[in-house]
């Protein structure tokens, strides 16, 4: 290996001598002959020759090497800037319809989230009864704030109880309360209403969930992993209230909110396994 490494010294140390001399070679035949051709060696002899002088050879164990590496010129970073300014000015109008999908599946279950606002639930209501599903399920963990002032004990009660208030009859609201986890909420509320289905078996085997804005995609996807790949999984978007949708950029709510969830449904679909 010492050998070898010595060879290879010796060579690159010839490769740099011969440069040299045939860059000194070139200059002195300028003096009596000048032509393009020889020009052209010239240059050539120079260039390899600082090229050759520049590189540096690796320690055995280095973990490191130098390289030539391109940079835009002034002009490059201008079109640079204006592709990304593009790119964000196009994404922007694209991502909150991306997020909030609208794919109602009429006819089987209903399903809300406790949690959900009052204008949600309302909206929740109206589509019971434009969509012919056979009753609504609200689901949720238990409460977090306020748990000593009422009888409920999860989201999915206040929730039923909230629909319940609303004109709906006992019998088209069921709660379905989900256990405390301190994360994967909705995937943990999903699996709490696969468990229920099992003891109260559902046909078609098809759901709809009712939730608020951009937080949709993301829970349908989490629904569905639950449910397995038999059941079908629709979803309503539902207006959020507290910052125009189409402008939501423009809003420390809509901004967060929107952003929030790009970041959780990436996660939701590339790194999280039940």
């Amino acid at each position: 290996m010492a050998s070898d490494i010595g060879l290879a010294a010796k060579q690159e140390q010839a490769r740099r001598t011969l440069a040299l001399v045939l860059a000194a070679f070139c200059a002195f035949a300028r003096l009596f002959v000048t032509t393009p051709r020889l020009d052209c060696l010239l240059v050539r002899a120079i260039n390899e020759s600082q090229l050759e002088s520049t590189q540096v050879q690796p320690k055995r164990w280095s973990l490191t090497r130098r390289a030539n590496v391109p940079l835009p010129t002034w002009r490059g970073w201008i079109l640079i800037l204006l592709f990304c300014c593009l790119v964000v000015m196009g994404g922007r109008r694209v991502v909150y319809p991306f997020l909030a999908v609208n794919s109602p599946e009429p006819g089987g279950l209903l399903v809300i989230e406790g949690w959900a606002p009052s204008y949600a639930l309302e909206m929740a209501r109206e589509e019971l009864k434009a969509g012919h599903y056979q009753r609504i399920c609200v689901t949720g963990g238990p409460l977090e704030l306020g748990a000593n002032l009422t009888s409920f004990g999860s989201y999915a009660e206040v929730g039923a109880a909230s629909l319940i208030k609303l004109g709906l009859g006992t019998n088209e609201v069921q709660a379905v309360p989900a256990p405390w986890v301190r994360q994967d909420r909705t995937y943990t509320s999903a699996v709490a209403l696969g468990a229920w289905i099992k003891e109260h078996p559902v046909s078609p085997l098809k759901m709809t969930l009712v939730t608020v804005g951009p937080h949709a995609r993301r829970s349908r996807l989490m629904f569905a992993k639950a449910l397995g790949k038999d059941f079908r999984v629709g979803v309503v978007a539902v207006p959020p209230s507290d910052y125009e949708p189409s402008k939501w950029w423009k809003s420390s709510a809509g901004f967060r909110n929107v952003t929030g969830e790009i970041i959780a449904y990436l996660y939701a679909k590339v790194w999280f396994r039940p």
